[in-house]
């Protein structure tokens, strides 16, 4: 599939995943047709109830139960495999190629940066606990795994002792159920320099999946009473609408989904939320924040994270103000 994508589609980057339905329990699907349900049973998975036996084909045809469902193999990796897929999808055309992994054992995530590492892959997204989209059970998508502060805090660990020995290390992204600006803030400086991106996936969901509700909501004329008073056309309700307007051009706008309006305010607040936090940071690029733009609040948190507690945090500054002299390192720091 990735070849026929490079191939014939014109894709560029390929995404490679470990763990993405191919959990112990993980990535259910549910099958309606009895002949696909057969097939994938030959393949293979793992199919509820077995397709094969006669009494179940006759329940099945006869009304009883009208789905099958669908459990994936379970996956397994290798650092040879790995590496020589790699060199397949890069020969096959592909300019950037990406890992995603999840809330594993510490050292599957050593294993990740690592072969990241050597494949020299241009990306490394790290999902930890809770997060998922719906395909999972909620108990695992909640409380399975690494929780995502231990995981990344590891992560940044793992991506700073390759680096002390010259070694690669991709860019890396974190996932994990980030919803706002500041979460994002954070994320960003609990991983410098290591860590160039956010990845979301729940959180612009749920606001592509409310600006399609309110659209239909205004189509049909029954927007409830307490969006309403802020008005009653798409214009007036999603504050970006003229922004928008302007960037698609009149014409094209009323084939705009609510859902895409929805997504974009969304993203506009956590734009401008951001600028403010860098603005209180004096950090007026991305790449300057670092770990000294956060701080912990427990001794517990600063053993896991390795950062600052927070009645420590300018300790040298602090020690240069009361002998009077000039904290010529954070001064410094500040007109960077």
């Amino acid at each position: 599939m990735a070849e026929f994508a490079i191939e014939h589609l014109g894709v560029e980057a390929i995404e490679l995943k470990w763990g993405q339905g191919a959990k112990n329990i993980g990535g259910e699907v549910m099958i309606t047709d009895l002949a696909k349900a057969q097939e994938l049973y030959r393949r293979g998975y793992v199919v509820l109830p077995n397709p094969l036996d006669p009494e179940v084909i006759e329940a099945f045809e006869a009304g009883s139960f009208h789905e099958f469902e669908r459990h994936s193999r379970v996956g397994m990796i290798s650092e040879e495999s790995f590496l020589a897929r790699v060199e397949q999808l890069r020969s096959a055309g592909a300019k950037y190629i990406t890992l995603k992994t999840g809330a594993f054992r510490p050292a599957d995530l050593a294993r990740a940066i690592k072969v990241a590492s050597l494949a020299e892959l241009e990306l490394l997204t790290v999902d930890g606990a809770g997060g998922g989209t719906g395909m999972s059970p909620w108990r695992m998508m909640n409380e399975w795994g690494v929780p995502a502060l231990e995981l990344h805090s590891l992560l940044w660990q793992m991506a700073d002792s390759l680096a002390s020995r010259d070694e690669y290390v991709p860019d890396l992204a974190l996932a994990a159920g980030f919803t706002m600006e500041d979460q994002i803030f954070k994320g960003l400086a609990l991983g410098a320099p290591y860590v160039k991106l956010i990845a979301m996936a729940r959180a612009p969901l749920a606001a592509a999946m409310v600006g399609k509700t309110l659209g239909k909501h205004i189509d049909e004329g029954s927007l409830p009473v307490f969006v309403d008073r802020f008005g009653k056309s798409t214009e007036e309700l999603f504050v970006t609408a003229p922004e928008v307007k302007r960037l698609v051009g009149a014409d094209r706008f009323k084939d705009v989904p609510t859902g895409a309006l929805g997504v974009y305010s969304y993203f506009s607040r956590l734009a401008q939320g951001m600028k403010q936090l860098m603005a209180g940071a004096r950090k007026f690029d991305l790449s300057l924040i670092d770990r000294a733009d956060v701080a912990c609040l427990t001794q517990e948190a600063t053993r896991v994270t390795g950062l600052e507690y927070i009645t420590h945090v300018d300790a040298v500054e602090v020690e240069a103000i009361l002998d009077g002299r000039r904290a010529e390192v954070r001064l410094e720091s500040v007109s960077k």
